[in-house]
This record gives structure tokens, C-alpha cells and sequence, in this order.
């Protein structure tokens, strides 16, 4: 059997649970062939002639290539999140790595649509297949709530997600950013302030990436600021928010993000910070995801322009709070009595000490060390 998913961690994690639903069959041996490992430790576990091989696409690639791998008895084919590997441009290599499997094998495409490229490519590589829908993107992510909070510039985001990672309530976050550049900047600005914050993305190695991954599972990272390629698969209970400090590209990725959270039916939260001139895409989420989306708006961090027109608002915190410890009248708690804050409560402006804006107050948490300065102190 051949798996093939689109990023390191998601094939990982794939031969992580066939190793143990194979645990008590000596016959099954389950090996992860992708990018950021050494080569010949790959060779080594090839020549073991494993039962299932799960790889990326350009990994499996270069194998193919080099002439390691003989895919002449393989019997079964499976494309795990294949709309996301075409969205990350490896349509030609399955392409080239389908082509080298028998006609006789069986086909097991996953994937959150089955429109466009993905429905063609479907076609293509399956014989009168059998379709079946387990949920629809409408039916997902019951036990999220979500909301958006419109912001005026990038200094008012920075401070009103400084603000929202002092929640009481949030145990771990994921902060999703548009560039790999943005993940590793949020990720220094917040352990400056005091938080224990952790970047991951697709230009780090392997090793550093497993590393941070680890860290976040034995609760020693409390934020992980990633991008969508990187934190795709990622499954930690102790995620209680998901912040969009960037819009997704696709609303399909909007989906994949939120679910970072409310994981086993646990309840969680997913904030999204919009400027004005991202009210569309926010719309096409809504139509994508078939819900409204409730705006949010925290005391002492007001937009000052106008938001989108006839949107509904988010309810009062007397709802649904994950951890139940909310105690404040805002939707995400405030900072604690005496607790130091650098940003300006007033929704505008610069904060205290800062050149740019782009400030990060210093929270009093146990992930972190409350008395560090803040990006903004020069």
C-alpha cells in the first residue's frame, strides 16, 4: 500500500497510527518517506520491503528516480487530502507516481471537494468509483465558535491579538499568518513579550520542526504560529483557539484551519482579524461554509472605520467559554489586577514605547515570563 499525503507532519502521523493499529501483526511494517530526512536511512528502510509506505509526493520523487523503488505489486493507491496537494502544485508528480503503479490497483482518493481539478485528476485515476460523503462542509466544526473582529491597521491587530492571548480561558493557540516571514516575526515579537511562542513552517528541517511539534504536545509551547502548509494534520486536545491573523487564500483552508480546535468533540474558539477591505472574503467563507460568522467587538479596541453593513454581532460572554474561567465583561477576559500592559486600551494609536506599533504586551501566564519587555520597549 502507498499513502500519499501533501506535508511531513501529516504523513507522520499517518504511519503513527498504522503502527498502532498494526501493533499486535508482526506482518505489517509501516515506513514515512519524506522531505528533510537523510537519504540513506531512507534507502535503509526501503530495503525493508515495508507493507505500507506513506511519503510525500517530491520525496517519493526523487526515490522513484534514483531507481529504489519498484511499485509493480503494489496493490493499493491512497491520496490522503488530495485537493491540498494540488493547491500545492503536485498535480505532475502524482501524476508521474500514479503512472508507475498497476491498473489493477485500487484507489482511495480523500479530499474536501471533488470540483475542478480535483473531480478531473478523480476521474482520471479511478475506474466506476464508488463516492461517499461523510460530512458536509456545512455540518463541520458544530462545537467552534467563531468570530471576527475587524481591525484598522496592523498596529490595532497586533494589540487586539496581544489582548486575546491573555484570555484566562485559552489553554494552547494556533496563530495562523499568509507567509512563513510573518510566522517567524509573530513568533519572536510574542516570546519577547512573555509568551511561549513557537513558529512552524515549511522552510524549517525536519528535526526542528518534530521538535516544536513535541514541545506543543507537552504543553511547553502555549502559541504556535504557523502557516497552512506546515500546521496541516496537527491534532493537540489542549488547542482552545485558533486566531486567523491572516485571511486563508481558500475558504477550504478556513475550514482546515478552525479544526485545529474542538478536537474529539471538545469545544473551541477561532477568531478571525479583518482589515475593512477583506469583508468579501469573508463573505465567500460564509457562502463556503454555509454560516454567519458573528463580528466581535472588545471594549477599548474599536475599529474606527465602519465595519461591514447588517452583519450579525457575537453574544455577550454569558455563552459557551472554553474552561469556563472567564470572569470579565469582554468576550476574552482582560489582564489581571497589577498585570503590566503596553499596548494603548484605546483602540488606536501607537503603543507605549513603540516605534511601529507592533507591540506585544507582556502576559502574566505560566508558559512564560511575565517581567520580559515587550517588542515595543527600545
Amino acid at each position: 500500500m502507498l499513502v500519499l499525503t501533501p506535508t511531513r507532519e501529516l504523513a507522520l502521523q499517518v504511519t503513527t497510527a498504522t503502527d498502532n493499529y498494526s501493533a499486535y501483526s508482526r506482518r505489517v511494517k509501516a515506513v514515512s518517506i519524506l522531505g528533510g530526512m537523510p537519504y540513506p536511512k531512507q534507502m535503509q528502510l526501503l530495503a525493508r520491503n515495508p507493507e505500507i509506505l506513506v511519503a510525500t509526493p517530491g520525496r517519493l520523487i526523487d526515490h522513484m528516480e534514483s531507481g529504489k523503488i519498484d511499485f509493480s505489486e503494489l496493490q493499493i493507491l491512497v491520496l490522503d487530502e488530495a485537493d491540498r496537494m494540488l493547491d500545492m502544485g503536485f498535480i505532475d508528480d502524482i501524476e508521474k507516481i500514479v503512472a508507475a503503479t498497476p491498473a489493477t490497483r485500487q484507489t482511495m482518493l480523500f479530499s474536501a471537494t471533488l470540483d475542478g481539478v480535483v473531480g478531473n485528476m478523480a476521474r482520471r485515476i479511478t475506474k466506476d468509483p464508488m463516492i461517499i460523503q461523510i460530512a458536509s462542509s456545512a455540518t463541520k466544526h458544530e462545537n467552534i465558535q467563531q468570530r471576527v473582529h475587524f481591525v484598522d491597521d496592523l498596529s490595532h491587530k497586533n494589540r487586539l491579538l496581544d489582548h486575546l492571548l491573555r484570555d484566562e480561558s485559552l489553554d494552547q493557540a494556533v496563530v495562523f499568518t499568509a507567509t512563513k516571514r510573518d510566522a517567524d516575526t509573530i513568533a519572536d515579537r510574542l516570546n519577547i513579550a512573555g509568551f511561549a511562542a513557537a513558529a512552524l513552517h515549511g522552510d524549517m528541517h525536519q528535526g526542528a520542526r518534530n521538535r516544536t511539534l513535541d514541545s506543543l504536545r507537552r504543553g511547553q509551547v502555549r502559541v504556535l504560529v504557523a502557516t497552512d502548509v506546515a500546521a496541516r494534520g496537527i491534532d493537540v486536545p489542549g488547542i482552545t483557539h485558533v486566531f486567523n491573523y491572516d485571511l486563508p487564500k481558500f475558504p477550504e483552508d478556513y475550514v482546515h484551519r478552525i479544526g485545529r480546535t474542538g478536537r474529539a468533540g471538545r469545544k473551541g474558539l477561532a477568531v478571525s482579524l479583518v482589515n475593512h477591505a477583506e469583508g468579501m472574503h469573508v463573505k465567500r467563507i460564509e457562502r463556503f461554509t454555509k454560516q454567519l460568522i458573528p463580528v466581535d467587538v472588545i471594549e477599548g479596541f474599536e475599529p474606527k472605520k465602519t465595519a461591514m453593513a447588517s452583519r450579525p454581532t457575537a453574544r455577550k460572554p454569558s455563552g459557551w467559554k472554553p474552561g469556563d474561567k472567564r470572569k470579565t465583561g469582554n468576550n476574552f477576559g482582560s489582564a489581571k489586577p497589577g498585570q503590566r500592559s503596553f499596548g494603548n486600551s484605546s483602540g488606536g494609536g501607537r503603543s507605549e514605547g513603540s516605534r511601529d506599533g507592533n507591540s506585544f504586551a507582556a502576559p502574566k501566564s505560566r508558559f512564560g515570563d511575565a517581567n520580559r519587555r515587550s517588542f515595543g520597549d527600545r
